[in-house]
């Protein structure tokens, strides 16, 4: 499954899911998370962001949060 939309800065991005609800219903969520190489070179994910990380966070999340509230026809609180 592929999110429906990405904003990304640096490592840290967020990423917009279309969900099914109850009784057909469809509704918008979003992950955050942050990209890096492992050890042994492999791309892995986390949910832990360091200091200087929280600003990207914040901008990908604000426009994660304007993109949601655009498609409010299909987002639900």
């Amino acid at each position: 499954m592929q999110p429906v939309k990405k904003f990304q800065v640096g490592a840290v991005n967020a990423s917009v899911w279309k969900n099914a609800g109850k009784e057909g219903m469809e509704f918008l969520s979003v992950s955050l998370q942050k990209r890096y190489k492992d050890e042994k070179g492999e791309w892995q994910s986390s949910s832990s962001f360091k200091p200087g990380d929280l600003p990207k966070a914040v901008l990908v999340l604000q426009k994660a949060y304007e993109y949601v509230s655009l498609n409010n026809e299909e987002a639900t609180a």
